[in-house]
Order: C-alpha cells, then sequence, then structure tokens
C-alpha cells in the first residue's frame, strides 16, 4: 500500500518551514482507497513567492487547522503504507518536522517518483511534476496545490509501477509466510481483485513461480489455491504472496502475460515459456501461379498469422475463403481431383480449374494478406482501461509490437510521439503480433488508430 502526497510550504531558512497545505491519497496499486486534503495553519508567516507560486496566503490559513490537529489522521492514512512523492526527500523531511516538533518519531520507507522516473524513462527534457505530466499525456490541474500535484503523482506512480518491468518496486516489500493454510489463504485471497489482470505468486524467497492471466483475478487464483492436482498442490505449498497488475484490457493481459513468463521463466509455467500458437497460415504459390493458402505446423518459416490449434487455424480459413470467395482446394481445405464445392455453388470462380485469370484470382488473396498482415504497418489499438475513466492503448509500430500504456478516457491520440513517451515499451516476442492478430479477429469493437 502507498500514500502518495504533496506538501506545500511557506518557504523560509531550512528546517523552519511550516505546512500550508497537505493531500495525501490511499492508493493500493490500481486505485485510490483513502484521501487526506487540508489547508494547515502554520503559524508562521508565508514567503511572497510561495503565495504568488501557491495562492495560498495567510488570511486563506487563519480559521485552518494546525498540524497538531491533523496528525492523528496523517498517521492513521499512511499506516503501513510506503510514502510517495515527487522528490520524496523535501515531503519526507517536512512531514518528519512537524512530528519531531509534536515529539512523534515519524519514519517510513519512501519512493521518490522524479528518481524512479529518470530511471524508467530516460531521456526526458525536464523531470519537473508539470513538464513531465504533460509529456506523459497526464492532465493536471491545481498546479501548484497539493491536491492537484499529489494526484497527478498518483497517475504518474501508476505509470511507472505499468513500466516497472523488472518488478523491482514491489518485489523490495513482499511479505512471505511459510506455505498456504486458512489463515494464510485469507490472507492472499482478500485483498485480490475480481477484474482482468495479471497476477504473480510468489514463494518465500521472493522468487516468481507462477505467472497467469484472467478477466477475475481472484476466482482463478483461488482455483489454484483449492484444486486437488498436481500442479495445484505444489502451488500451494509454495506460494507466500500473490500480487497482481489490473489491465482492464483482456489483450494487454495476453501480451503481459507472454512478455513475463518469457522473461521471469516461472517453474510453473512450462507450456508459455515457448510457445503458445503450434499452427500458422502460410502463402505459396502452385505449379499454375495461383497463390495458395494452408494451415500448418509452425517450424521455422514466420507464417502470415498463427493459430493456437489447427483446428481454430483452418475454421478461420474457412471464414476467408467464404468472404473473400477463394477456392477450397487452393485453401487445401478440400482434396478434390477437379474442381472445389464452392465452384458448384458459384463462390469460387473457377481458379481450381484454371478459369479464373490468375492475376484476378491472386489479387484477392493479396487483398487478404494486406489486410491481416502488419507488414509496414504503425497504428494504435484502443480498449478497455482500468477504471470507467481509462483506456488502454496498444502501439504497434512499423509491423511490430511496441508496447501498452493508458490514457485518459477523453485524451485524443494524434501524435505518435507523446504514445510512445506513454506506452512502456515491450520486447518483440514473436508471438506478440500473432496475440494481438488473433485478438482482433475475435474482438470487433477495438478501436483502431492509424499513424502515417
Amino acid at each position: 500500500m502507498y500514500a502518495v502526497l504533496d506538501i506545500e510550504t511557506t518557504g523560509g531558512k531550512y528546517n523552519e518551514e511550516g505546512i500550508t497545505e497537505i493531500a495525501i491519497y490511499k492508493f493500493d496499486g490500481n486505485e485510490v482507497v483513502d484521501q487526506f486534503i487540508s489547508l494547515i495553519n502554520p503559524e508562521k508567516e508565508i514567503q511572497p513567492f510561495v503565495v504568488k507560486l501557491t495562492g495560498i496566503n495567510n488570511k486563506m490559513l487563519k480559521n485552518a487547522p494546525k498540524f497538531f490537529e491533523v496528525a492523528k489522521r496523517i498517521i492513521e492514512i499512511t499506516e503501513d503504507c510506503i510514502l510517495v512523492a515527487h522528490n520524496a526527500e523535501f515531503d519526507y523531511r517536512i512531514l518528519r518536522l512537524e512530528f519531531d516538533r509534536l515529539g512523534f518519531d515519524y519514519q517510513k520507507k519512501t519512493i521518490c517518483t522524479v528518481q524512479l522516473s529518470q530511471e524508467l524513462i530516460p531521456d526526458q527534457e525536464s523531470y519537473s511534476l508539470g513538464k513531465l505530466t504533460k509529456s506523459l499525456g497526464i492532465p493536471i490541474s491545481n498546479r501548484h496545490r497539493a491536491s492537484g500535484d499529489a494526484f497527478a503523482t498518483v497517475k504518474l506512480f501508476k505509470k511507472l509501477l505499468d513500466k516497472d518491468i523488472e518488478k523491482k518496486i514491489v518485489s523490495s516489500f513482499i511479505h512471505t509466510e511459510k506455505g498456504v493454510n486458512e489463515y494464510n489463504f485469507n490472507q492472499l485471497m482478500e485483498h485480490l481483485p475480481v477484474t482482468t489482470g495479471i497476477y504473480y505468486m510468489y514463494n518465500e524467497s521472493g522468487q516468481i513461480i507462477y505467472i497467469g492471466k484472467s478477466k477475475n483475478i481472484k476466482r482463478r487464483v483461488r482455483q489454484h489455491l483449492t484444486n486437488t492436482n498436481s500442479k495445484s498442490k505444489k502451488l500451494q505449498r509454495q506460494t507466500t504472496t500473490v500480487l497482481y497488475e489490473e489491465t482492464g484490457s483482456e489483450l494487454v493481459a495476453l501480451l503481459k502475460e507472454n512478455e513475463e513468463i518469457k522473461k521471469h521463466k516461472p517453474k510453473f509455467n512450462r507450456a508459455l515459456k515457448q510457445t503458445q500458437f503450434s499452427y500458422g497460415l502460410y502463402i505459396t504459390s502452385d505449379s499454375n501461379n495461383y497463390k495458395n493458402l494452408s494451415i500448418l505446423k509452425i517450424k521455422d518459416a514466420i507464417p502470415v498469422t498463427a493459430f493456437k490449434s489447427f483446428k481454430s487455424g483452418k475454421h478461420y480459413l474457412n471464414k476467408v475463403a467464404n468472404k473473400y470467395n477463394l477456392c477450397l482446394k487452393l485453401c487445401h481445405l478440400e482434396q478434390s481431383q477437379t474442381h472445389c464445392f464452392n465452384f458448384q455453388i458459384d463462390e469460387c470462380y473457377g481458379a481450381c480449374n484454371q478459369i479464373e485469370p490468375i492475376e484476378v484470382y491472386n489479387e484477392r488473396v493479396d487483398r487478404f494478406i494486406e489486410k491481416l498482415s502488419f507488414k509496414n504497418k504503425t497504428f494504435g489499438l484502443i480498449d478497455y482501461g482500468r477504471t470507467h475513466d481509462e483506456r488502454s492503448v496498444i502501439l504497434v509500430k512499423n509491423g511490430h509490437y511496441a508496447g501498452y500504456g493508458y490514457i485518459d478516457l477523453n485524451y485524443q491520440i494524434s501524435n505518435i510521439e507523446i504514445l510512445e513517451n506513454i506506452i512502456t515499451p515491450a520486447q518483440n516476442f514473436h508471438e506478440a503480433n500473432h496475440i494481438i492478430q488473433s485478438f482482433i479477429r475475435t474482438n470487433k469493437k477495438i478501436k483502431l488508430i492509424t499513424f502515417k
């Protein structure tokens, strides 16, 4: 759990400042679960340049609570939390200073989003909150007020968690207990959401032993921890911590699952360590120069698209043949010695008998391949986000999957440079394009944005 905060002060000499406003958002890594926002009477004058910057003056603070009046609430909302702030050293120092004046030793672990941004988003022109959020497409209101800056920091931190593909942030704070007993089972399950995303199962050494995706994370993890098959029993004995990442989009979950398994190689994910696609669609030319389509076992050659089974590939090719009036024989869906069945019902124009001109038939095959293939294409795919006011975006650049990110519902993507800042870059495993193609085939409502 994180407490994302921002503090406005009076300014003045080092360690003599007072708090004028504080905002704290309790953040579970996915959403804000609690918040505290308040003006504070610092009982001292505010420096003129601070008044000009924040708009907060002494008259506004005359009837505001003093720090000792809100100290208990601050302790409560930050309990068992890691403090997160943009330039955390400053905010944490000021907060400790105020507690020191009350004779209370306030100590917390901290995360600085400036340092984290420099590590995870290198080569930015500036790491100031205003410029950094602008470059990442994060809207910010009430700039230089605690609530506006703190909420912008929440959104920035959320993107940084997405970009932390090595899981350095969360791995530092894993709490472990031995095995899954009844008590630990309830602890593991209580924080899990019923939403779409991926989940990580850790052993007591902090190693990831299983990664999965689900439209209902809580239900799927419960199955792992209650099923009686051999694999589930091993997971039950070894799992001490379950972490998760909501994606909103099933496509993002599929892509992240594939990439994370390839990267971490969890010992209970043997099936996806290699490939999840066994069959591919291939294009060749026969002795008459007609283009043929086939569903074949994937070996060395890269297919146009791929499928998890021969049956699903054949089903798709049948639909394509009907849509584009392709010859069933030349699609290797029939073994006829003469013409195909579709020729009899006027849905094939005679390529199987060399009646249809080669160039006419091949043009329809090329049209289908062009629509299906990602070659040299750059586009974004907009899908569900993690909240009702958010959308996910997948970037395919020059025919290859480049990464994913999140945008506000009303944010209009028109600039690929901004989109590249927003996304979490991905390793281009060859399965990624197949995952995207497969998802597009079965999800017609997904929105596509093309870039030149």
